[in-house]
């Protein structure tokens, strides 16, 4: 579903990922592990679209289509959904306008589809507030997935999702994660997911094959993800990235 080919991106004439290549098949979730400053949301804000994100090399090939150079909206149309760290605070718009316009973005508006899903994710009380106006760390989180479920991508990215999120919070938002990512059906999965964490507390929840360390801006290893994040755990980072290389 997604293939990056030799990437180099920039952000205000500073050259911050260097050659980075990976490959996410359909239906399948990969975790980005790596250091604060590593570059791991750049690599999300960059296969997004986002213009101050700007690739100076290589490509970003989504289902077969070359979209290196098309905008965040067309990539969005195309279905790439994101979910941010810090997402944004949007005074004047209501939560339930923006999960509407999600929904509606793929269809006609199903009124008791949204308030099923709000509450599901115990967001009732919070639609007619504004965008994550006074919300919880638990609460942004959930608004986040509430958009994506709305949205339905193809291609999931997830910027720590478990990033200022309580155990209480944690096991309901890992439990809808692996709902929009279809690991409760039986049947072959469609959606893929590309998850950044510091920490690996996610991985707790939502099973991940893959596993990267980003690290100055490149990838110098691969592995199993839970290999990786037990490698990360003993010897931190660089020596993570010492023994793993040392057994290739």
């Amino acid at each position: 579903m997604l293939e990056i080919r030799d990437l180099n991106v920039e952000v205000e004439g500073k050259e911050i990922l260097h050659d980075i290549n990976l490959t996410i098949g359909t239906g399948e979730t990969h975790a980005l592990f790596g250091p604060n400053g590593g570059g791991k949301t750049t690599l999300l804000m960059a296969i997004m679209g986002f213009p101050r994100y700007r690739v100076i090399k290589g490509q970003i090939i989504f289902n077969g289509k070359d979209i290196t150079k098309s905008s965040l909206d067309e990539r969005a149309r195309l279905g790439i959904g994101m979910s941010f760290q810090r997402p944004p605070v949007v005074r004047g718009v209501k939560t339930r306008d923006m999960v509407a316009a999600c929904v509606e973005s793929r269809g006609p508006k199903d009124d008791s589809a949204i308030d099923e899903l709000a509450k599901r994710l115990n967001m009732g009380e919070l639609m007619d507030r504004e965008i994550n106006y006074g919300f919880s760390g638990g609460e942004i989180k959930r608004s986040e997935l509430l958009q994506l479920l709305a949205q339905e991508p193809e291609l999931v990215l997830l910027d720590e999702p478990e990033s200022g999120v309580d155990l209480v919070n944690m096991s309901l938002i890992g439990e809808m994660i692996n709902e929009l990512l279809q690991k409760d059906l039986k049947r072959r999965r469609t959606r893929s997911c590309l998850i950044i964490t510091h920490t690996g507390h996610i991985l707790d929840y939502v099973h991940a094959s893959k596993g990267y360390v980003l690290l100055d801006g490149t990838i110098p290893c691969e592995r199993a993800a839970l290999e990786v994040l037990d490698s990360i755990k003993e010897n931190g980072y660089e020596g993570c990235v010492k023994c793993l290389c040392q057994t290739d």
